[in-house]
């Protein structure tokens, strides 16, 4: 079945379509946030660790690059639902859902900075330097690839 940039292919309203596309979106929300809260938790509680004393200046920079970036992806990513609050009702559910779905992108952008930060934290302070520069790179190979190349491939390749 073929349809064109933008349709949905389905027998709905416009409205009925930004109440779906909304739906949609809050339902991926709940998918991404449970991550960003238990990942914002453990760097939270991490430096009232004993053994967090022992991290080098290197670690303890990468730790507060990774706590700050999942700040920055748990405020992306709720985002929207304070918008949805903010304008319920507004007749402005296109905008809603327009916004919410650039600051959702914006936020599993930053979220897959922060969790390649985590993993080279936890992998440089356990395995060494060499260990975490493998780790890490190979976390940014599996996040762009699974994450953003393959869904913008199949973006491309469906048009």
């Amino acid at each position: 079945m073929t349809h064109e940039p933008g349709a949905s292919g389905r027998d709905e309203t416009e409205l009925e379509r930004y109440d779906r596309n909304l739906t949609e979106l809050m339902g991926e929300l709940r998918v991404a946030l449970p991550g960003v809260q238990v990942l914002f938790g453990f760097l939270l509680v991490a430096p009232f660790n004993a053994r967090f004393g022992h991290t080098s200046e290197f670690e303890r920079r990468l730790y507060f690059a990774a706590l700050l970036l999942t700040l920055v992806a748990s405020i992306l990513l709720i985002a929207p639902t304070i918008m949805h609050r903010l304008e319920f009702r507004q007749g402005r559910k296109y905008d809603v859902v327009q916004s919410g779905n650039r600051l959702t992108i914006a936020g599993l952008v930053v979220l897959a900075a922060a969790m390649t930060c985590a993993i080279a934290l936890v992998t440089h302070y356990m395995f060494g330097q060499t260990t975490a520069i493998v780790t890490t790179i190979a976390a940014a190979i599996v996040f762009t690839s699974v994450w953003f190349v393959l869904p913008l491939t199949r973006r491309q390749a469906a048009r």
